[in-house]
């Protein structure tokens, strides 16, 4: 489909999607945006590794941070999605192609409003970051916090996850284990004399199948906590009884705790069960804020627009900024159920709408 809207927001998200940007490929895609917002002189511009950093240093008293990623996950097979495309789907027009949901969209509107917004009522910090889709030793924004955490500075912040245009605070923490199983070899023509280590990994797996996860109210929203096997693997031999079987865990816990907490019930759980336990990953979740000022404030026009808010099931880099003491939430075009999926395309009419509503309560 050609372009026909002379919309710059649109066609800058066009842009952005067309560039190939999976993680560890992001230097073409940071290189755009630094020239595309090098001609203003409202904007001190930082680069730290793949991280750029643009901020307004105009004296307002409040300073907002307005941060997305610039790496997607790989492109499709099946579908080749990059480039970037037009589709009409149900009547409306779309940008279609990987990363046009998570989170291309929310990355144009945050460096259009860069570009164009020149005399905002709070100073902003713009933060365009690399390698948030792959392990968290590698995310931008977290070396960000280590090595220059001034330019993290604020009193809220804004992560460009895809949200359909409503404000979902805060996010779940998120941890990985590995549950190794142990049994005994055997021949399985005399499987009686040893001990199916898969067999047992079944009852555990039954165990966790079986744990009851109520919502978690916290400050006014409901998370859902989620406990699901993720991988297994087992056996040496089509003729043998496995002497080990490994199943991976994945808990989202809701944010009314910390990591250690979680990790601590998910051993209580299953203390019926013996195993190893190996530790993967622990990324700890973040409180909705909402209850911060500029928090209140943002709300109030994300529900004048029509948005709705709520919680982030998902772990998001809300999280690094709660850490550092700056409330955060999430907000951005795109159907957050879209991403990574091979149908992945948002509404421009979602781009519109956010922009507008950020440049209304920015201006």
């Amino acid at each position: 489909m050609v372009l026909t809207t002379d919309n710059d927001l649109a066609k800058l998200a066009f842009d952005l999607v067309s560039i190939r940007s999976v993680s560890d490929e992001e230097a073409e895609i940071t290189e755009f945006l630094e020239k595309y917002l090098a001609d203003t002189n409202h904007l001190e511009m930082t680069k730290v590794g793949q991280v750029l950093v643009a901020r307004t240093n105009l004296g307002r008293e409040k300073r907002v941070v307005l941060a997305g990623h610039t790496d997607t996950v790989p492109i499709s097979e099946n579908t080749n999605n990059v480039p970037a495309q037009w589709r009409q789907i149900e009547g409306e027009t779309h940008l279609w192609g990987r990363g046009s949901v998570d989170m291309k969209s929310g990355l144009a509107t945050f460096a259009y409003l860069a570009k164009t917004l020149t005399e905002p009522k709070y100073d902003i910090t713009y933060i365009f970051y690399d390698h948030e889709e792959v392990e968290a030793e590698k995310n931008g924004l977290g070396k960000l916090s280590q090595s220059r955490p001034e330019l993290m500075a604020a009193d809220f912040a804004i992560l460009g996850e895809p949200t359909a245009g409503n404000l979902e605070g805060g996010c779940n923490g998120t941890l990985r284990v590995r549950l190794k199983v142990r049994g005994k070899a055997a021949h399985s023509a005399r499987a009686w004399k040893g001990d199916n280590a898969i067999h047992k990994a079944a009852r555990l797996i039954n165990r966790i199948e079986q744990v009851d996860l109520p919502p978690v109210m916290v400050d006014g929203l409901e998370y859902r906590e989620s406990l699901s096997v993720v991988w297994i693997t087992g056996g040496i031999a089509k003729n043998s009884i496995p002497d080990e079987c490994v199943v991976t865990v994945n808990y989202r816990f809701a944010p009314a705790c910390d990591g250690q907490t979680a990790l601590a019930r998910l051993q209580d759980w299953l203390a019926d069960f013996e195993y190893d336990l190996e530790l993967e990953d622990l990324s700890e979740g973040a409180r909705p804020g909402l209850d911060a000022p500029l928090a209140q404030e943002f709300v109030s026009e994300v529900e004048k627009a029509g948005g709705l808010v709520g919680p982030k099931y998902g772990w998001t880099d809300v999280s690094r900024f709660s850490q550092l003491g700056v409330p955060a939430v999430n907000f951005a075009p795109g159907d957050p159920m879209l991403c990574h999926t091979d149908e992945e395309a948002c509404p421009v009419s979602q781009l519109e709408h956010c922009e507008a509503v950020l440049r209304n309560w920015l201006s």
